[in-house]
C-alpha cells in the first residue's frame, strides 16, 4: 500500500498497535506492506510498515529512519505519533537503546522504566502550542498495562527484566561527560537515553498507551574509567540482543488487551482541545 494522502483520509482500521524502534526490528512483521502518511507536522521518519503479529495488526515506524538519517534531536516525533494514531493505533511499544547509570545494570540488561526526566533543550514537545492551553496529566508517563505486559513478556522469554526505573533523556547527539553522568546517577536516576522524550508526552497528548522497553547497551561515562561510551559499542550490543528483543516484542503484542482498561484513553477528558485529533 502507498499514498494514503492526508491524515483525514487514513483508514482507522489499518492497525491498533504501533512499534517505534530500530531498523533491526522489521523482520518481526508478517505479510508487511508499506504506506505513506502525511500529517500536519510533515511526514514520519519513513513510510509506516504494517503487518501481523499473532493475529494483531501492527504498524512499525523506524524512529531514526531506515537509513538512520535522523539524529535524536531531529527525529520528527510529532509526525511519527500522529501518523500512528491516524491509522488506528492506540497502543505503542517503544524499544530503545539506553545507557546504565548504575553498576547493577550491565550491557544486555532489559529494563521497563516507570519514570522519566527530561533534560532535552530544543525539542518541540507538544501538539498544543497554539490556542487555549492544554495541560495533560503526566505524573506517570508510561501505560501501566503496557508495562505489565512487557515485564511478563520478558519473563516468559527467560529474560528477567528490571521492572522499574527512571530514564533521563538528554539532548544528544553527543554522549554525556563524566561529570554529567555522575550528576544524573547522584539523583537516583538509573537509565539514560536520547529518544524517549518527547515521544512519551506526545503519546499522552494523543491519549495513546505508551510503553518504553529499554535495552542497556553500555554503562555511562561516569561509572567507570576508560574511553567512555562509543557509538560502535552501542550498535554492537543492540545487534547482539536484537533477536531476544524481537521475541519480547512479539509476546508483548500478543498479550496487550484489545480493550484498553487504563488511564491513558482518558488523558484528554474534560480538556478544551484546540485541534481535531485523527
Amino acid at each position: 500500500m502507498a499514498g494514503l494522502g492526508t491524515v483525514g483520509g487514513a483508514d482507522p482500521a489499518l492497525a491498533d498497535i504501533g512499534v517505534i524502534g530500530g531498523s533491526g526490528l522489521y523482520e518481526f512483521l508478517d505479510d508487511a506492506d508499506e504506506i505513506t502518511v502525511d500529517t500536519p507536522y510533515g511526514r514520519p521518519s519513513d513510510p509506516l510498515v504494517i503487518g501481523e503479529v499473532a493475529g494483531r495488526r501492527v504498524a512499525f515506524v523506524p524512529r531514526h529512519g531506515r537509513r538512520h538519517q535522523f539524529p535524536p534531536h531531529r527525529i520528527p516525533y510529532r509526525a511519527n505519533l500522529w501518523a500512528l494514531r491516524s491509522i488506528g493505533v492506540r497502543q505503542v511499544l517503544a524499544p530503545s537503546a539506553v545507557g546504565s547509570l548504575t553498576p547493577s545494570y550491565g550491557p544486555g540488561t532489559l529494563a521497563i522504566p516507570d519514570q522519566l526526566v527530561d533534560r532535552t533543550t530544543s525539542r518541540i514537545q507538544t501538539y498544543y502550542d497554539e490556542g487555549p492551553p492544554v495541560h495533560v496529566q503526566f505524573s506517570d508517563p508510561y501505560c501501566p498495562v503496557g508495562r505489565a505486559c512487557a515485564v511478563s513478556a520478558a519473563q516468559a522469554s527467560g529474560w528477567e527484566p528490571v521492572p522499574s526505573g527512571t530514564l533521563v533523556i538528554i539532548e544528544g547527539p553527543r554522549f554525556s561527560t563524566r561529570s554529567e553522568s555522575r550528576w544524573y546517577a547522584a539523583q537516583g536516576w538509573t537509565l539514560i537515553g536520547m529518544t524517549g522524550h518527547p515521544e512519551a508526552v506526545l503519546a499522552r497528548e494523543l491519549a495513546l498507551c505508551y510503553t518504553t522497553i529499554a535495552l542497556v547497551t553500555d554503562t555511562d561515562a561516569g561509572l567507570e574509567e576508560g574511553a567512555g561510551v562509543t557509538q560502535a559499542e552501542v550498535f554492537r550490543v543492540f545487534a547482539d540482543n536484537i533477536k531476544r528483543l524481537r521475541d519480547v516484542l512479539m509476546t508483548a503484542i500478543e498479550t496487550l488487551p484489545a480493550d484498553r482498561d487504563c488511564p491513558c484513553p482518558h488523558a484528554l477528558d474534560g480538556l478544551d482541545l484546540p485541534l481535531q485529533l485523527p
